[in-house]
Order: structure tokens, then C-alpha cells, then sequence
């Protein structure tokens, strides 16, 4: 018995290390496997942080670019109609006015209050443009209501628009953003799409304010939305997706399962409402 256990010792020692090698072997490639694949986690993240980047510097290029065509805008439209009728109120108030009987004086006078007029009328319309009066002062249901009566009442397109509950307005500048956007996208629908219709409603749910727009045209999907943002080209749209991140917003491009009309919907938390 004894010449037994000893001939089978050498037998044991080796299965013990075969099974301790084993399992250092098991370690180690573990602890490599864990090395590895946190590299290439770290190489992910930082693949994803450059792309962010990337998207964040076109979205700026689009938010300065649109701030310049802005400008340019107004600066073109002061030049070209503000600048000919001061220079043309100028010249009926000039320095020989004097001279001139009263007749022609009050004439004189006449014309060029007439001219000061419209130049007011002109400011008025482009600082309009910059800030809607019913944006303004009476909130974003109006100002988009005002927006969809004017389209409907061309005769072209059914446009309509319906508040479901909108007691606490955003804030002015989430208001001022929401238009904006809901311009843009309107502003493409007719461009585009040949629609015959255009519906727009609005809901809370959560806490986050949603804006829907359906319209039975040519549309977009959100895939065709990010390639476009990617893109040199759809420099409204990249306007859209700078504007909604500033309000912490987002946008979905889709059409319906039914295949007869593509949908927007606009999301924004609406945390910070306040009281209209």
C-alpha cells in the first residue's frame, strides 16, 4: 500500500501544476482580455468626443453663419430702401428750403414727412421681422396661430394650428426659439414639399413641451436629417439643430405608418416655465 501512494505522488504533483498553470494562464489572459478591452473602450470614447467636437464646430459655423446672413440681411435692407428715401427726404429738406415761398415750403415739407413715414414704416417691418409683435407680447400660440391664419388665407395650402395645453409659457427665449424653428420647417414645407395641408399641435407630457407638424408632401426622415446636417449643404436645417441645442432640445424627422403624410416633433424641457 505504501509503494502505491508513493508511485502515485509524481501523478498528483503534476495534475497540481497543470492546474495551477492553468489557471495563472486563465488570470492572466483575463487580466489582458480586461486591458484590451478597456483600451479600446478609451479609444471609443475618445472616437466619440472627437466627433462631438466635429458636429459642435459645424453647429457653431451654421449659428455664426446664420447670424451673418442675418445681418447681411438687414444691413442690405437698410442700404437699398432706408438709405435711397433718407437720402431722397434730405434733399427736399435742404438748405434753399429757406428761400422758397411758403407754398413750395409746406410742399417741400409735405413730401418729405411723407417719405420720414415710410422709412418709419420700413424699420418698423425689418425690426418685425427680427421679433414678431405677437410673439412678443401676446406668446407663441398666437404668433404660430397668426402665422398659419396668413398661410391658410392665401388660398394655396390648409394650414392650421391647435394649443392642447399651453397654460405656463416658456420662457421668451424658448419662445423665441420654437418659432424660429417652426418657421424654418414651415418655410421648407413650402418650398418643397407640394403639400396640401400643414396641421401643427401641441401637448405637455413630463414636463417637456412637444410640437408636432404633419403634412401630406415631400418629406425627410431623421437618417436623411443627419446626413444633411453632416453635409455641406441643408444650412437651415443645421440652423434647426443649433437653435433647439441652445433650449436643450431635440428633433424627429419620421413618416407615418400609414405612408400618407411625414411628421416633425419638436421636444423641449419646459422645467423652467414661467408664468405667462
Amino acid at each position: 500500500m505504501f509503494l502505491l501512494q508513493a508511485s502515485n505522488q509524481p501523478g498528483i504533483s503534476l495534475v497540481l501544476f497543470m492546474g495551477t498553470l492553468g489557471m495563472l494562464l486563465l488570470t492572466v489572459g483575463l487580466i489582458l482580455f480586461i486591458i484590451f478591452h478597456q483600451r479600446k473602450v478609451i479609444r471609443y470614447q475618445m472616437r466619440l468626443q472627437q466627433m462631438e467636437q466635429e458636429q459642435q464646430k459645424v453647429l457653431l459655423k451654421a449659428s455664426i453663419r446664420l447670424q451673418e446672413e442675418e445681418r447681411q440681411r438687414i444691413a442690405a435692407d437698410l442700404h437699398d430702401d432706408a438709405g435711397p428715401l433718407l437720402a431722397t427726404a434730405r434733399l427736399y429738406l435742404n438748405e434753399n428750403l429757406v428761400n422758397q415761398d411758403k407754398a413750395t415750403q409746406l410742399q417741400s415739407i409735405f413730401q418729405a414727412r411723407q417719405i420720414l413715414d415710410d422709412t418709419i414704416q420700413l424699420v418698423r417691418n425689418i425690426s418685425h421681422s427680427l421679433m414678431p409683435p405677437t410673439l412678443k407680447n401676446f406668446g407663441l400660440e398666437s404668433a404660430i396661430s397668426d402665422l398659419f391664419q396668413k398661410i391658410s388665407g392665401a388660398g394655396t395650402i390648409n394650414a392650421s394650428s391647435r394649443f392642447h395645453e399651453y397654460k405656463d409659457r416658456l420662457k421668451t427665449e424658448k419662445e423665441t426659439i420654437v418659432f424660429r424653428v417652426v418657421q424654418e420647417l414651415i418655410n421648407n414645407i413650402l418650398k418643397h414639399s407640394g403639400s396640401s395641408f400643414i396641421h401643427l399641435t401641441q401637448n405637455m407630457q413630463g414636463g417637456i413641451f412637444i410640437l408636432r407638424i404633419h403634412h401630406d408632401g415631400r418629406g425627410i426622415i431623421q437618417s436623411d436629417f443627419e446626413k444633411l446636417n453632416k453635409s455641406n449643404i441643408g444650412l437651415g436645417l443645421k440652423n434647426i439643430t443649433s437653435r433647439l441645442k441652445v433650449a436643450h432640445g431635440n428633433i424627429l424627422f419620421e413618416k407615418d405608418p400609414s405612408q400618407t403624410y411625414y411628421k416633425v416633433t419638436m421636444e423641449i424641457p419646459s422645467d423652467d416655465a414661467n408664468e405667462a
